[in-house]
């Protein structure tokens, strides 16, 4: 027979093989929470089968690092047949939450993205408390930022006041609400004030009270020290050299600016002897590669759609620059940038980036810094680290590495989980990221 566990951490997210940084997230938070008193962690998740119809960017499946000891993937079965459409996903998660929180094991539910999983979680706690059963559990919300782009946002544009109502009252359901930046929270409360005008709620107030900031957690370990020969290997093994290439790796959308990227690159005369390297998956990316092949550097542009894990930290350590023009649209805007941190983490060439959303809270002053929609500003970008001095290139390496190491997964697991008192109080760490 199994042993129950004493402290169950919950999470539910979109998880691997989803390529997204709140993946990578949800699984830093939970090795985290095994170094901090939690003998179970169940990531609460979607079957592969509904990832891939939905279109969302995914890594190979082989390319996927395994979890610890420890660490449960779940992914609930739909319930009900065809005559339930997109419902059955979403009663299969609920229905598992709430056998989660009916089995008497103490449990801590974190949602990360308001819609649908801290949606799902608000239906599960008052179902498992209408059970009648004992239900011990602390829920966390984290707003990631596409919650409000995607979501709420369209729902103020449209005035659709009931959908907007369900996803912010789900949220501030939860017992301790929190963004991934700055940025994010002024965006949910700018939002909601737009709400509370047209409809006479009271959502942006209770939202400025309640919602603290929790920056995505990063292993940083995975970025740092690396070993000359381990990046000399991988680079080898895609025909790379370093500081040979500059990098882009996210996912492949026009809102990452991967276009101007292209158009910037081939203008610049100091990346005339380097490659361009775009890794990554998305919903433009036949697109994008027409764009590149039209390109006057078409033949030094080359595509990555099979990085792994693995490869990752290599990639970018080993480039001259890594390039990130990220622009604001509708859809989406960039709430952090966990890349760009994990590229500060690596060392290699600097960062070159947009001042976009919450990016300035993830690179502080240590990138170049150029204009949205703006092709010659990342040429002229390119141009001054090609003729960066050795000495200054390698203090800016050292002085972004340092920056970004406040965003350890186990200094934010211990800020964000400081938050909940004695039930899930983690050990003393040395050093916790700011909580403001």
């Amino acid at each position: 027979m199994t042993e129950r566990p004493d402290r169950r951490l919950v999470i539910v997210v979109r998880a691997d093989p989803v390529i997204c940084g709140h993946s990578g997230e949800a699984r830093n938070l939970a090795e985290a929470a095994l170094t901090r008193g939690f003998d179970e962690v169940r990531i609460l998740t979607w079957p592969l089968e509904r990832l891939e119809a939905t279109g969302l960017p995914l890594k190979p499946l082989d390319g996927v690092l395994p979890y610890s000891p420890g660490i449960v993937v779940e992914r609930p079965a739909p319930v009900g047949d065809y005559k339930v459409p997109d419902g059955r996903y979403l009663a299969g998660l609920t229905g598992r939450l709430v056998e989660l929180f009916t089995d008497g094991v103490p449990t801590v539910c974190l949602s990360l993205y308001l819609s649908p999983h801290t949606v799902a979680v608000a239906d599960a706690v008052r179902v498992a408390r209408d059970t009648g059963l004992p239900v011990e559990v602390t829920t966390i919300a984290e707003a990631v930022g596409s919650d409000v782009t995607n979501v709420v946002r369209a729902c103020v544009a449209e005035d659709r006041f009931g959908a907007a109502a369900h996803v912010l009252s789900s949220y501030l359901a939860q017992d301790h609400c929190v963004a991934v930046s700055a940025y994010t929270r002024d965006l949910i409360i700018a939002e909601a004030a737009a709400i509370d005008a047209r409809h006479g709620t009271d959502y942006a107030r209770r939202c400025r009270e309640r919602i603290g900031i929790s920056y995505p957690a990063i292993d940083t370990s995975a970025y740092l020290d690396l070993a000359d020969a381990e990046v000399e290997a991988v680079l080898a093994s895609r025909g790379l050299r370093r500081d040979g290439y500059v990098l882009f790796l996210s996912r492949l959308s026009r809102a990452k600016g991967v276009d101007d990227l292209i158009a910037g690159f081939a203008a610049s005369e100091g990346a005339t002897g380097l490659r361009l390297v775009v890794a990554g998956r998305g919903p433009e990316a036949e697109e994008l590669r027409a764009v590149a092949a039209a390109s006057p550097a078409a033949g030094r542009i080359v595509f990555l759609d099979d990085v792994d894990d693995a490869e990752k930290p290599a990639l970018m350590a080993g480039c001259a620059a890594y390039v990130l023009p990220s622009k604001p649209r509708p859809e989406f805007v960039e709430t952090f940038g966990i890349a760009l941190v994990e590229k500060m983490l690596a060392g290699g060439g600097p960062v070159v980036t947009t001042e976009t959303g919450g990016i300035g809270e993830a690179v502080g002053d240590h990138a170049l810094i150029v204009p949205v929609d703006d092709p010659g500003a990342i040429a002229a970008a390119l141009d001054r680290v090609a003729a960066m001095p050795a000495e200054e290139r390698a203090r800016r390496e050292r002085e972004a590495r340092a920056h970004a190491l406040q965003f350890d997964r186990g200094a934010v697991f211990d800020a964000l989980f400081a938050r909940l008192g004695p039930l899930s109080a983690a050990p003393a760490a040395p050093a916790a990221a700011p909580v403001p």
